[in-house]
């Protein structure tokens, strides 16, 4: 089978389109044909390498996968052979893609307990949008930041993956929201997916932009994946008691905190760490609903993996970038 292939880490010029042998599955595993594979960060981090983080190379990437059972190992009783499926990447003590081999290929063997059926009216493209992007969204709106109806929300990077599903999530919750875009042609897109109000971020004052716009009041929460220099900013537009949750540090990892908003405004900062398996298919049955509409950017063959991770860094991308084997 043909797949993208990390023999080193680096930039996105070390993915090597190559051919490898099609997995076998083992005990309570079973083979997908792939249809599509959704790319994240997390594919870029694994490329490059991570601090304190062992991946065995070579390696194969991609853990937001959507294909078609097509063989199943030992133990797997009455697999669902033909049946259109999502991959949950969660394994264990890791991920799919992460920890053992990804999706960017034609065929992943994952635990038959994974699979979630994908009906046919959800194309393989949009599921492959779902797992962790919206997945992560999910769970920091709704489970940790418990974002009630008629609350303010201002979700900074609004426009990526994480981003485009967190403005959906958040209107579906009844919230009233404002999406921060460092790309001012991205706002009357981020509009005609809910945003009510949209602020540009990259001249690094968002914090005043969404005073204003709170009538000096401020919002109930802030969605800040970002980290670096937006933590002060993201802080001062919380209102009293306000919460806000992070999943990520995109822009660095030590973020400096004034710590006089904290106490003043009693306010809470949120830690939030990918899904949980019923939250994935809370969110699956809502999107089969039609409730939630996956984003896409762009469909690439799979052998311009290399172009879409570099869109990703670049943040070029509106929505998610996904991969179909060639």
């Amino acid at each position: 089978m043909q797949a993208v292939v990390i023999p080193v880490h680096g930039d996105a010029s070390v993915l090597q389109y190559t051919k490898v042998p099609t997995p076998r599955p083992g005990p309570g595993e079973v083979l997908v044909k792939v249809g599509a594979v959704g790319l994240n960060h997390l594919d870029i981090f694994v490329r490059r390498g991570m601090p304190g983080k062992a991946v065995h190379l070579p390696h194969i990437s991609g853990a937001d996968v959507a294909g078609t059972v097509v063989a199943a190992g030992p133990g797997t009783g009455d697999a669902p052979m033909g049946q259109r499926v999502l991959v949950e990447p969660a394994v264990p003590g890791g991920a799919i893609g992460e920890d053992l081999p990804g999706g960017m290929a034609d065929y992943v063997k994952v635990p038959a307990a994974n699979l979630i059926p994908l009906p046919d009216h959800i194309s393989f493209e949009a599921a492959a949008c779902l797992p962790i992007a919206y997945g992560t969204a999910w769970r920091m709106l709704i489970t940790r930041a418990c974002l009630r109806p008629g609350e303010t929300v201002f979700i900074l990077g609004a426009s990526g993956g994480v981003g485009t599903g967190a403005v959906q999530i958040a209107k579906l919750a009844g919230a009233h929201v404002i999406a921060g875009t460092g790309s001012p042609s991205k706002a009357q897109r981020l509009r005609e997916i809910g945003a009510d109000e949209v602020v540009e971020t990259g001249d690094g004052a968002f914090d005043r932009k969404v005073w204003a716009l709170t009538g000096k009041r401020g919002v109930d929460v802030v969605v800040n994946y970002t980290g670096g220099d937006t933590w002060i900013p993201s802080i001062r537009v919380l209102r009293k008691g306000g919460r806000l949750v992070t999943v990520g540090a995109t822009a660095g990892y030590e973020s400096p905190v004034d710590v006089r908003y904290v106490w003043v405004r009693e306010l809470n900062l949120l830690g939030s760490d990918g899904w949980t398996p019923e939250e994935l298919r809370t969110l699956c049955r809502v999107t089969w609903e039609g409730r939630i509409r996956p984003i896409i950017d762009r469909v690439l063959p799979l052998s311009q993996a290399a172009e879409g991770e570099e869109a990703l860094e670049r943040r070029e991308v509106f929505g998610k970038v996904i991969l179909r084997p060639d």
